[in-house]
């Protein structure tokens, strides 16, 4: 007989709770079906969120279905994503993943998906150039598939090794990992979703890449990196400079 763990770490629902309470709860995602939500991921890598948006709303309208979509020339497909971030080559992988797809099941749609164990749909996806962990992770956990996974984004990677979590070397696939094994079984694929999403504002307003606020951050007491370099003195004067020009 298996003995019980001598310690459960809570570390993970003590942080969900204090962004929480400190940014109040995230807007509510519309959930996409899995290939909507999978061309979106696979355009998003590096861009803004509000671009896009747009950027999907944009093809919509454009092409009709993602069929057209599909169909278009690389050339054709390129201008109307030319918003997000390196456009040709997301171009290049995004019509080549829609063409395999189709070669392989049939038909454009990814909803045969649901038939299938998480582990197995993340690597049935991540075989198409241009999708790593990350997109697999929002296709599984944040579409109508619903299941378990962390979408681990540069904020959310950012956050994570600066809270000590993992090593500063880690990268998505391990920082996932790390996380899921932190996250209470109790939690559904909706509260992973809404995790990530606090972790991400988070990293937004907050845990900055250049210039992080730690003296307004809600967990500087669990964070190594926050509180050493507050006893330090090294992010002191850089701290109130922007909180004052955040005014």
């Amino acid at each position: 007989m298996l003995a019980a763990p001598l310690f459960t770490d809570t570390r993970l629902e003590e942080i969900h709770r204090r962004l929480l309470a400190h940014y109040d709860r995230p807007p509510v995602r519309e959930v996409w079906d899995p290939l909507k939500q999978f061309i979106y991921s696979m355009l998003s890598s590096r861009t803004k969120t509000e671009i896009s948006l747009e950027v999907i709303r944009r093809l919509e309208e454009r092409f009709g279905s993602w069929e057209n979509l599909r169909d278009a020339s690389i050339p054709e497909i390129e201008d109307a994503i030319r918003a997000v971030t390196f456009p040709e080559p997301k171009a290049i992988n995004l019509k080549t993943a829609l063409e395999e797809i189709t070669r392989r099941c049939g038909s454009l749609s990814l909803e045969f998906l649901k038939g299938y164990r998480t582990d197995k749909i993340r690597l049935w996806l991540e075989r198409f150039d241009g999708v790593g962990v990350k997109t697999s992770a929002a296709v599984v956990n944040f579409s109508t598939l619903r299941r378990r996974a962390m979408c681990v984004d540069s904020h959310h990677l950012r956050v994570t090794q600066r809270l000590g979590f993992v090593g500063r070397s880690a990268d998505a696939r391990e920082t996932e990992s790390r996380l899921m094994a932190m996250a209470p079984v109790k939690w559904p694929p909706e509260m992973l979703d809404e995790h990530h999403s606090l972790i991400k504002i988070h990293g937004q307003q907050l845990c900055t890449k250049n210039h992080p606020r730690c003296v307004a951050c809600p967990l500087l007491d669990l964070c190594p990196a926050g509180a050493g370099a507050w006893e330090k003195g090294v992010m002191g004067a850089g701290q109130a400079k922007s909180t004052k020009q955040g005014h």
